[in-house]
């Protein structure tokens, strides 16, 4: 009798457990890092547990990442349509919809890559501009966002003894501010998405790229490079991760809580993260052979200007196009005095 019952209860505890764990919402994840990406690494797979251990498991998460569920150019469309529930969006990819975050990409703005990232935060969520005039005029609203440190210039073959050697080079970008800034040291922008930067330099399709050290490090670029800037600011770029609007709203107020604190925490942990690792970063890449160092120290004042042209001609261009160039401007550059405090 004793094991009757005892049987008996614990078909019943199955049945009351069956719907509770049928009830999961499962949200698809989609993005184009590959894998053991940092961002991924300190970003991504952090928030999904995050949000996991919030919602007691009511959230639940089908993660696609390298590309799995669509080109990382395509990834803000399979957001907006619901293809993806959280997507991988990197606006200076699609920057003719999402040209005001180049505004965190312009060169000589921050010294490191938190700074940026939580200016760019301030900017992107709540009652930020770019919040208002960026992600809710597609449709998405971000969750968590990375900007990442000073870029720097690589080349394959080049030598860089100064910012007249940048004239004449092919240099992938990744769009938007970036074009600018390339331009503006007489280089030549070619864009295109990270992934596919590794091919385009062994073919000598490009002669280098604009790029963090954390990034040559993630898709094994080191190998191919032979010269290298440090301690300059080239720019940098945004990595964001969207939620549909539509999607949004469907979601229950504790998982919409869960998902934008884990989404703070996100936010600050990466870039905190890749900020701490520059200088192995660096130390692995003159490990496989790249000759690394500055411009010359009277190029300092030179590069200054170049910098202060590209972003008021930015600004400026965006004005006349009707959208809030100057306004984002001047925001951003108070966010990054209140975070540089």
């Amino acid at each position: 009798m004793i094991a009757r019952i005892t049987t008996i209860a614990a078909l019943f505890g199955v049945m009351a457990a069956t719907p509770a764990m049928a009830q999961q919402q499962k949200m698809r994840v989609a993005d184009s890092l590959p894998v053991g990406h940092f961002f991924a690494e300190y970003g991504t797979k952090f928030w999904m547990a995050e949000v996991e251990r919030m919602t007691n498991g009511k959230v639940g998460f089908e993660y696609y990442p390298s590309e799995q569920l669509g080109k990382a150019k395509d990834l803000l469309s399979l957001t907006q349509t619901g293809v993806a529930d959280i997507g991988y969006v990197v606006p200076s990819y699609v920057s003719e919809k999402m040209p005001l975050s180049a505004v965190a990409e312009l060169p000589g703005s921050f010294a490191t890559g938190c700074a940026g990232t939580l200016a760019y935060y301030r900017l992107a969520t709540g009652d930020g501009i770019l919040a208002k005039r960026e992600f809710a005029a597609n449709n998405v609203r971000m969750i968590f966002t990375l900007v990442l440190p000073p870029y720097q210039v690589f080349t394959g073959k080049a030598k860089l003894d100064g910012h007249k050697s940048l004239n004449g080079l092919k240099l992938r970008t990744a769009g938007g501010a970036m074009d600018a800034t390339v331009r503006a040291y007489g280089g030549v922008p070619v864009r295109m998405a990270a992934p596919e930067i590794y091919e385009s330099l062994s073919r000598g399709t490009i002669d280098g790229m604009l790029l963090p050290y954390a990034s040559v490090v993630s898709y094994d670029l080191a190998g191919l490079t032979k010269f290298s800037t440090t301690d300059e600011n080239f720019g940098s770029a945004v990595l964001t991760y969207l939620i549909g609007e539509a999607k949004w709203k469907k979601l229950a107020p504790d998982v919409q809580a869960a998902i934008a604190k884990a989404g703070e925490a996100a936010t600050r942990r990466a870039c905190e993260m890749t900020d701490r690792e520059v200088q192995s970063d660096i130390a692995k890449i003159r490990a496989k052979g790249t000759i690394m160092g500055p411009f010359p120290a009277a190029e300092k004042q030179a590069v200054a200007g170049i910098s202060s042209g590209i972003a008021k001609e930015w600004a400026d261009s965006l004005d006349k196009r009707g959208k809030p160039g100057s306004d984002v401007l001047a925001a951003y550059r108070k966010a990054l005095a209140e975070v540089q405090k």
